[in-house]
């Protein structure tokens, strides 16, 4: 956590309840946004305009704060805002945004809400870095404590302390450079590590890079590479200019060698990179050993080259083509007839532009034994004082991780030395390689005694080619993308994003039921699993980004079809930021109460994110039936699709004179409607999951899902074969409208626990059987107590013994959620006989059971699926082996007795 600096005195303290990162389009922004619940305390009785000196103090603290034009919409609105009074929460919205402008992670979308409880406020702010976004909203809530008591405020070390964490996250310039160009053609990225391993794409059409290392670099090109002697030996026989040299592993050895070539020679590391190890223009047996045991550090194999005079260069081979070319320039300090080398040295190192390894365009020169032999060899120290334009060189390469400059010549090739270069990169074989050469001129053909190559490097830097000290910039992060995904290549594949109260696992089921038997291989989320290619991969909740991510991550899948609940948005955000079909089934009361989400209008506007982001090619698939849903139709992004049990719906009329498509049922018929065409696509009684067009929720699940492929390009023939193929099973729909025969009663099994679910389960039943209807049930502790009585009051209109497990109390003491469902029960007007409490959720599924007589029907609500399926099974072989023992047992006694 960041320090402040700050001298906290008591009182008028603060308290951050809650903080997170929302992570993809939320429901305050379509951008990453931090989301801040904050307790202002006492601060709720005394808002800025009561706090005298309040705007002088935090202007002279953040005088950048002027920029903010807030509500006012002029510059320095903000501070306008403060004079008339605001409160602390709105306050700590605006320093958080200005901490990271400061840190340089430029932001500027800030809101903050207030919430039904005294002092508590919703305070969200964007952010570019996560990290940096939290740590700032943290020491906004610390400095705004301290402006409020009246003491003085320094926030340079909290900025200073925000730039680390911003440089410790950052890309490296080489992967930043190909992030953004990715980003520029609209290719989805995904970051897989702390480093610079990096997504490409989506599912089957990704690609995958570690800086500028690509997923089919060759392993053998790099291996190749990274040993220099073996690199040189392949060049030389296939008649590429290389210095003379070989290997050694003992110090003898090596200067055997530079006796045998003959000096200066270049001492370095048999494999290695950024100059590392490195010495040239050795002259003498003195200074081979020295950088003998320099190089040693970095490989037990030292090589010992010949040193060729002339100019440092770099070629950017990409795709097996000339891309670009540098004259990297070693570090020089320039004297100005009173500083000393030292100094000059800090002085060049003090330059913003340059920092630590290969976070900034150029690099911080750091003193070392290379520094510090080069100014001996010209007889001078790190104490002389140079005479003013006096040039000194303070390194022997020329990398740029050393502080090397960089000078843009690619204009300046000559043809032979490009060619010469990418004949080079097929002979290692690598798609994307660095080579240094020495030379004086590359605009004169290289030839042996006026040039070699020294090295060649796998996986090279960028940044000399992207922002040379001079020359052209070249944006060779283009050609990476060209070479990765050329045109008409694919890089997305389709998202299909289903939301609502209810039948969302029921909806991605089927439409990824639909898809496979098509040919599709999809990867679904749901509330109990991953499936990939039909294969249960992560079993539990998945229904939030976390499912969405392994889902698009996974490099087997074609389709993705995520189920989106209100939860995952709320607390992350989408896991995507456009989909191609958006399905928003029905918005009904639930979680209300939760995470500032009070009212059935804002519930919708929460899942109609889901819509909104659809992508402008894309379509919304919406219910009709439903007038909440029907009413973000405004907002929704792409083109409208419309379904609904009524043909004659006049938003589906509507929809059609617009030229949009509609899903409806006419004759007891699924069908397509758009122009002046009609498609049959299946009677509702050849559903399966309908029951027999009993079940009408399902025949809306079964629309939307005819909708969403029909938007995918499916045609009606397709459409049909996965809608009837598609059972509520428990193979294909586990915990979703189960029905179990056991003995002469039916079990069923379903997930549904809100009003909603109960009210569609309820007006099935009449429909399945003749006898009493008994209910499993469990309330949820994170409802409201209002929320949960008016579960127990629904479950009484439909149920004639109600049997109340506690399975999910949400931190409540054991049997007060099972108390609010019964005191509901007894209001709808069930006696208490009819209400049994068997808090174990398995011993509930039991006595339910046991209950059960001939023509009964028992719905057990199945938060754990998996389990109540094995109890509902395991109890059925039971009673059919006690069935046989007893029909055993009456035919020993009497055998004519076969009943």
């Amino acid at each position: 956590m960041l320090g402040t600096g700050l001298q906290m005195t008591g009182g008028m303290n603060m308290e951050i309840l809650e903080i997170r990162a929302l992570r993809g389009p939320n429901y305050y922004s379509r951008y990453p946004t931090v989301f801040m619940e904050l307790d202002i305390g006492d601060l709720e009785e005394t808002p800025t305009d009561k706090v005298p000196g309040f705007r002088k103090r935090i202007e002279e603290a953040i005088p950048s704060l002027r920029e903010h034009r807030c509500s006012v919409g002029t510059e320095g609105g903000f501070f306008k805002r403060i004079e008339d009074g605001t409160w602390a929460g709105h306050v700590v919205e605006h320093v958080s945004i200005e901490l990271q402008c400061l840190a340089r992670t430029e932001v500027g979308f800030g809101k903050t809400f207030d919430t039904k409880r005294k002092g508590i406020y919703h305070v969200v702010f964007r952010y570019r870095d996560e990290q940096v976004g939290i740590e700032a909203g943290r020491a906004a809530v610390r400095i705004v404590e301290s402006l409020f008591k009246g003491e003085d405020v320094d926030i340079r070390k909290v900025v200073y302390e925000l730039k680390e964490i911003r440089e410790k996250n950052l890309y490296g310039p080489s992967t930043q450079s190909i992030v953004d160009e990715a980003k520029k053609r609209d290719i989805p990225v995904i970051r897989l590590n702390d480093e610079s391993y990096v997504q490409l794409g989506y599912g089957v059409h990704q690609r995958r890079i570690q800086a500028t290392m690509m997923d089919n670099t060759s392993s053998i090109g790099v291996e190749i590479a990274d040993d220099k002697e073996r690199a040189k030996e392949m060049l030389d026989r296939m008649g590429i200019p290389v210095p003379k040299g070989y290997s050694a592993w003992e110090l003898d050895e090596a200067c055997r060698i530079a006796d045998r070539i003959g000096y200066p020679v270049v001492v370095k590391p048999l494999s290695g990179n950024h100059g590392k190890g490195i010495t040239t223009d050795i002259r003498t047996r003195e200074e081979l050993e020295i950088a003998y045991e320099v190089a040693r550090k970095y490989n037990r194999t030292v090589l010992i080259e010949r040193f060729i005079a002339g100019f440092d260069f770099r070629i950017l081979v990409i795709d097996g083509k000339f891309t670009a070319a540098a004259l990297r320039e070693p570090a020089y300090v320039v004297g100005d007839g009173t500083s000393t080398i030292r100094e000059l040295i800090e002085a060049i190192n003090s330059d913003p532009a340059r920092g630590f390894g290969h976070e900034k365009n150029l690099t911080r020169i750091k003193i070392d034994y290379m520094t510090e032999r080069l100014l001996k060899f010209k007889q001078m120290t790190l104490e002389t004082v140079l005479r003013e334009g006096e040039k000194v060189y303070i390194k022997s390469t020329a990398n740029l991780s050393a502080g090397g400059k960089a000078i843009d010549v690619t204009d300046d090739v000559h043809p032979v030395n490009r060619a010469m270069a990418e004949r080079i990169s097929k002979i290692v074989g690598l798609n994307v390689m660095g080579i240094d050469m020495i030379a004086n001129d590359l605009s004169q053909p290289i030839c042996e005694g006026c040039g070699a190559v020294i090295e060649v490097n796998a996986a090279p830097g960028f940044r000399m080619h992207l922002s040379p000290s001079e020359g052209k910039p070249r944006n060779v992060s283009a050609k990476v993308l060209d070479m990765l995904f050329p045109p008409g290549k694919e890089f997305k594949v389709p998202i299909i994003a289903v939301t609502g109260t209810n039948g969302k696992t029921t909806t991605v089921r089927l439409i990824s039921h639909i898809l496979e038997l098509n040919g599709a291989r999809v990867g679904m989320t749901s509330t109990d699993a991953v499936v990939v290619n039909n294969d249960p991969i992560l079993v539990g909740d998945y229904s939030g980004p976390g499912g969405a991510k392994v889902v698009l991550m996974d490099s087997t899948i074609d389709h993705a079809v995520l189920e989106v609940a209100r939860g995952g948005i709320l607390r992350r955000g989408l896991g995507f930021y456009e989909s191609d079909v958006g399905v928003l089934l029905n918005v009904t009361s639930d979680h209300l109460g939760e995470g500032g989400i009070d009212t059935l209008e804002d519930l919708a506007n929460l899942k109609g994110i889901v819509v909104e982001t659809v992508k402008e090619t894309g379509y919304s698939v919406l219910n009709a039936d439903d007038p909440i849903v029907l009413k973000l139709r405004d907002k929704a992004g792409g083109m409208p699709i419309l379904f609904s049990l009524d043909p004659e719906n006049p938003a589906l009329k509507e929809n059609l004179n617009k030229g949009s498509m509609n899903v409806t049922v006419k004759d007891e018929t699924i069908i397509i409607q758009k122009g002046g065409w009609t498609s049959n696509v299946a009677k509702v009684v050849e559903v399966p999951i309908t029951l027999g067009g009993k079940a009408t929720f399902n025949i809306l699940n079964a629309m939307a899902a005819a909708a969403a492929a029909s938007a995918l390009g499916l045609n009606e023939k397709q459409i049909r074969a996965g809608l009837v193929s598609f059972s509520p099973s428990l193979g294909l729909s586990p915990g979703r409208m189960n029905i179990i025969e056991v003995r002469d009663f039916k079990a069923i099994i379903d997930f549904g626990h809100n009003m909603g679910a109960i009210k569609a389960t309820g007006e099935l039943l009449p429909h399945l059987a003749p006898g009493r209807r008994i209910r499993m049930a469990a309330g949820t502790g994170n409802r409201r107590d209002e929320d949960i009585k008016e579960y127990g009051l629904t479950l009484s209109r439909y149920y004639d013994h109600v049997v109340i497990a506690d399975t999910d109390p949400r931190g409540r003491p054991l049997g007060e959620v099972a108390g609010l469902v019964k005191q509901g029960l007894v209001e709808g007007g069930l006696k208490e006989e009819d209400i049994s409490m068997v808090f174990d959720g398995r011993e509930a599924t039991r006595y339910a059971l046991d209950m059960a007589r001939k023509g009964d029907v028992v719905v057990l609500q199945a938060d754990n699926v998996q389990q109540v399926i094995q109890d509902v099974l395991d109890y059925k072989e039971d009673s059919l082996r006690e069935y046989t023992s007893r029909k055993r047992e009456m035919q020993s006694i009497d055998p004519s007795n076969e009943d």
